[in-house]
């Protein structure tokens, strides 16, 4: 007898994966809160540099309005460096006239 699928014969394991939702595998898989944290600096970095670019300012300028090196902020707009903080996150909302607002919501 043979499957529907080329190259696999009926008495494969069927994915356990297969129509359930994309979290659950994350979560299934260790991977969900990892994924979550590098979504979220993602768009930081994203939200960091759009302000930046609509003020005009070059990554110089916005280290010195934040008082930190140049380094520093190349880390803070890295997407994939979640080691920021968030009193760093908070002066560069502030050195871009913003606030920052953190929230808990049900998982």
């Amino acid at each position: 007898m043979t499957s529907k699928h080329a190259g696999r014969s009926a008495r494969t394991k069927p994915n356990p994966h297969v129509g359930s939702r994309f979290d659950e595998f994350l979560d299934d898989e260790g991977l969900l809160a990892e994924c979550e944290l590098q979504a979220v600096k993602e768009l930081l970095a994203m939200d960091i540099k759009a302000a930046m670019d609509a003020e005009g300012l070059s990554k110089s300028a916005m280290a010195r309005r934040m008082s930190t090196s140049r380094p520093a902020l190349e880390r803070l707009l890295d997407p994939k460096n979640t080691s920021v903080t968030l009193h760093t996150l908070q002066r560069a909302a502030a050195a871009l006239g913003k606030r920052l607002h953190l929230h808990l919501s049900n998982a």
